[in-house]
């Protein structure tokens, strides 16, 4: 018979302990640890048997090629590969009220409107509600299922039945609930055992199955860090809720690239495809001002520019103050480090902030040189010429580093009219742009190119 045993488990980071204490020895969150129920003999509430050996096949056997299940909708199936891969899981995260429950909406009226059966499951919303968004994004006519269901046993019997659908939504894993487990809806036992009863139903049935999933103040997903190693593919759901930009980001994808993109932007009318995101992201720039540089960027597979604005201003502070949206505040410090003692420029003591325009988060190193000519444009007072993008990663010696794929981002900044180019040397085919190059070896010559206002 199996027993029944207690253990606490921190509701932040999934870290198991002995015994409940007021703060998680594993990430330090303050009353999060929950007591749960633990049935030994059982995994995740099922009974475990006595194995047996397993088959094995050789690694140059035949396997089947995997046909996807484009939804029609570019910027998603671009971000996830290309189409949903039948048996696979996306598990997508975002913040409360960014559009994650409208663009997946969206995403399965289209999916059912080209004859694939497809069925979204709410757990949050009644299904008027989701009628009447419906009807709002002028999707009232697709034939897509809807059902209003909590229980994981059921939602996974539904995939096991004969005439289960194709490609299944769940909105969200978060109010999903395993009889079995004692522990409320959201708790990590819960969020861990509905997602590994659900992932396997889809395996067996062959349903694409696609998880939406709450983020948490730091704007990882909610429950444990499991969740996103048992899914094929992890994306998530960013913006700013200034902006009407939304990007819809991979960062880890079993069946394409790693951190592709998609750019929307929210209408009246639902979530909108921006098929050029670069111009996008520039169309507001007027007369060129100081403390302003385009970077020439790469986000997974596609080439997109965008702006940074930096801003150096006299401290009255003990401490200066440093402010950063859309960049690693790390980096920003590394930079100003080396511009400080490679190049004698005094930022130590000065006020400093730092904005990625449209929402959009860089994460590449090949920003480096781009904020510093923002920051050196700022200090200085003169604006970084005209029509002049930069790229380029930084070391602590003060030299400027290649980065990957150069002649696609040189490509991109010269269909939009961008005449100079402010990058590390440039090697065969590359060295060939369709725009001027002004060679930067050193954060030095960067800082006398700015300093002296040359346009090259």
């Amino acid at each position: 018979m199996s027993k029944s045993r207690s253990r606490y488990v921190c509701q932040a980071c999934g870290a198991v302990a002995g015994k409940w204490s007021g703060r998680c020895e594993s990430c330090g969150a303050w009353n999060q640890i929950v007591e749960e129920q633990v049935v030994e003999g059982r995994i995740g509430g099922v009974a475990t048997a006595a194995g047996r050996a397993l088959p094995t096949e050789s690694l140059s056997g035949q396997s089947p090629t995997f046909r996807r299940l484009p939804s029609g909708i570019g910027e998603f199936d671009g971000v996830v590969g290309g189409g949903l891969v039948p048996g696979s899981a996306v598990l997508v995260g975002g913040e409360p009220g960014i559009g994650k429950s409208t663009l997946l909406l969206q995403v399965a009226a289209s999916i059912a409107s080209k004859g694939i059966a497809c069925l979204y499951v709410t757990g949050e919303e009644a299904l008027d509600q989701i009628r009447a968004r419906g009807q709002r994004l002028g999707l009232a006519d697709a034939p897509l299922r809807l059902a209003a269901a909590t229980d994981a046993a059921a939602i996974a019997a539904t995939l096991a039945a004969p005439d289960a659908p194709a490609v299944v939504i769940i909105d969200s894993i978060q109010t999903l609930f395993l009889t079995e487990l004692e522990s409320a809806p959201g708790s990590v036992a819960q969020v861990r055992g509905t997602a590994q009863v659900l992932i396997a139903a889809a395996k067996r049935s062959g349903a694409a199955l696609v998880i939406l999933g709450h983020v948490t103040k730091e704007g990882v997903i909610a429950g444990p860090r499991v969740l996103e190693h048992m899914v094929d593919a992890v994306v998530y759901f960013e913006g700013d809720r200034g902006t009407p930009f939304r990007i819809l980001r991979a960062v880890k994808n079993r069946f394409g690239p790693a951190d592709e993109i998609g750019v929307f932007t929210m209408t009246s009318t639902g979530l909108a495809e921006v098929t050029n995101p670069s111009a996008l992201f520039l169309s507001d720039r007027g007369e060129p001002a100081s403390g302003t540089a385009v970077f020439a960027g790469i986000e997974g597979t596609r080439p997109l520019l965008a702006e940074i604005q930096a801003l150096v201003a006299p401290s009255s502070l003990a401490t200066p103050r440093r402010a950063v949206v859309g960049w690693d505040a790390a980096r920003l410090a590394m930079v100003l480090a080396v511009l400080d003692a490679r190049c004698g420029l005094a930022m130590g003591g000065r006020d400093i902030y730092l904005n990625v325009t449209g929402g959009l988060r860089i994460q590449e190193p090949g920003a480096d040189l781009a904020v510093a000519a923002a920051l050196v444009s700022s200090l200085s007072g003169i604006p970084v010429p005209e029509g002049t993008v930069a790229f380029g990663e930084i070391g602590l010696s003060g030299d400027v580093r290649p980065v990957s794929q150069p002649g696609l981002r040189l490509r991109e900044a010269a269909k939009l009219g961008f005449r100079t180019a402010w990058a590390p040397p440039l090697r065969g085919a590359d060295a060939e742009a369709p725009l001027r190059h002004t060679e930067i070896v050193s954060v030095a010559e960067l800082v006398a190119l700015v300093g002296a206002g040359e346009a090259q």
